[in-house]
């Protein structure tokens, strides 16, 4: 297998989001969006007796999917189409927000430490208004890998990797699985060659193939030029795995409204206050 290159590492800057800490690899001055990837938000609190996470209020989106990832504590999600959930840790919360959802992300117990991943998945533009949808996957349901010599695992969310489908169908070809290293794992992961993709490491140290040395809060971005990766593990480190193939369109975005244009990002904030996306009143 030809491993592909490394285009970029993008470190994770802290940036304050509404009062909440959290490491933003992408977008930057840089990298503006990895196509169908528009941003990626990680964020851990230890909460204590003294320092809490209340989570995010009541919030419309339009136009793309947020893909939540929970790697410590639990989330409860609410939406203005009547779901409502509790996703533990190793599960993941997969919203489709098409034409329009109102929704909070909350932890289950605020005074317990949690550790997230969200992204933004752009939608292709025949599927922007589409009606919502939200697919929660607990860590149990998710299809579970593990490397011959044991010290590799993985959790497949959508589409293929390493052989195994997930369960999530996305609305264009998007592969999503976390993967753990343990220290001294060596694993190679084959990639669709047309597809966007990077790994992002939330903590420990890896070596790359053909690269060399990546650390904790990098997102490795790779090139389209060979058929897959290959990882070395020197300490054991925590990962997200995305591959995407490119929707190649145009992106208006404002605020939590992605679309293809100027038109349709003023129409979504004139639905959003006409309320077409609905009501969520949190008890």
């Amino acid at each position: 297998m030809k491993n592909r290159t490394v285009s970029t590492l993008l470190y994770s800057q802290v940036v304050n989001m509404g009062g909440m800490p959290v490491r933003q690899p992408f977008p930057t001055q840089r990298v503006e969006q990895l196509d169908p990837f528009l941003l990626l938000h990680h964020h851990r609190m230890e909460a204590n007796e003294d320092s809490h996470w209340e989570g995010v209020g009541a919030h419309p989106h339009r136009g793309f999917s947020p893909v939540t990832f929970i790697f410590e504590g639990s989330l409860r999600h609410r939406d203005s189409r009547g779901n409502n959930s509790v996703v533990e840790s190793g599960g993941i919360q997969w919203m489709n927000a098409g034409m329009g959802i109102i929704h909070s992300e909350r932890p289950a117990d605020p005074y317990k430490s949690i550790e997230l991943i969200q992204i933004w998945i752009n939608t292709p533009a025949e599927h922007k208004m589409d009606q919502p949808q939200y697919h929660p996957v607990t860590r149990e349901e998710a299809p579970a890998f593990r490397s011959e010599d044991t010290l590799a695992s993985a959790r497949i969310f959508s589409g293929e990797l390493l052989g195994i489908k997930g369960k999530i169908n996305p609305l264009s070809p998007i592969n999503a699985a976390t993967i753990d290293f343990k220290k001294g794992a060596k694993l190679s992961i084959p990639l669709p060659s047309e597809h966007t993709a990077f790994l992002y490491l939330l903590d420990g140290k890896l070596s790359v193939g053909g690269f060399g040395l990546v650390e904790d809060h990098h997102a490795i971005v790779f090139n389209r030029d060979g058929e897959g990766i290959t990882i070395e593990a020197l300490e054991d480190t925590r990962t997200l795995l995305m591959t995407g193939k490119p929707l190649d369109e145009p992106v208006v975005s404002y605020g939590p409204f992605v679309m293809n244009t100027q038109t349709e990002v003023m129409e979504a904030m004139r639905d959003y206050q006409m309320g077409k996306m609905g009501i969520l009143i949190e008890d």
